[in-house]
């Protein structure tokens, strides 16, 4: 494929070319039809589309609360995080194994070095630094991602949640929360109304 690759984009070159931008767009589009596993309020099986566009509301309602945090940042993290599964497609965290990463991590790299060459180095730092869990941003973006999760399972239908979720959902997330005191309270809150919802046999 013809590529043109912006090494001087001050002086008018493109970043990518058109065809370029519609072919990823294509992949991104899978994510629409890929199923995760929990629904919505009224029953409807999520996508994981759905799923990463409130982790990136999450990400920018918080601006003002994290105000030492590059939060737009953390919505470009939001935003591609599960991009691995337009491949794979989603499989529950607590049946996934190390082998089912590594498929999904392999797939992903391919595509991103496929990607025109600035776009491709831009996902794949931002890939490495969510996945050594070592800045703020990181840790912000996996902590919604999870969190995002229980609220949603909160929201949905008792009878759609499996057996051991009635446990995990309780305990899930608590030390991927630990380094903000906010992200704490919030986990807090989400398994009150966890409880609320198992005790009263309902969704909130």
């Amino acid at each position: 494929m013809d590529r043109t690759f912006d090494n001087n984009r001050g002086k008018g070159m493109s970043y990518m070319n058109s065809r370029d931008y519609l072919d990823i767009l294509h992949v991104a589009e899978k994510l629409k039809d890929t199923p995760r596993h929990c629904t919505t309020s009224k029953g409807r099986t999520e996508s994981v589309a759905e799923h990463s566009w409130r982790v990136a509301l999450m990400a920018f309602l918080l601006k003002h609360e994290f105000q030492d945090v590059n939060i737009d940042k953390v919505i470009q993290m939001c935003l591609i995080h599960d991009l691995g599964e337009c491949f794979t497609g989603d499989i529950p965290t607590f049946i996934k194994t190390d082998s089912d990463r590594d498929v999904e991590d392999s797939l992903l790299e391919q595509w991103l070095l496929s990607l025109p060459e600035d776009l491709s180095k831009e996902l794949m730092d931002l890939f490495k630094e969510m996945d050594a869990q070592e800045s703020k941003e990181a840790k912000l973006y996996k902590a919604l991602d999870k969190l995002e999760a229980l609220i949603q399972h909160n929201e949905s239908p008792l009878s759609t949640w499996s057996d051991n979720e009635f446990e995990l959902n309780k305990t899930y997330a608590f030390d991927t929360v630990a380094f903000s005191e906010w992200l704490t309270d919030l986990r807090k809150a989400i398994l009150e109304d966890t409880i609320e919802k198992i005790d009263k046999g309902e969704k909130l």
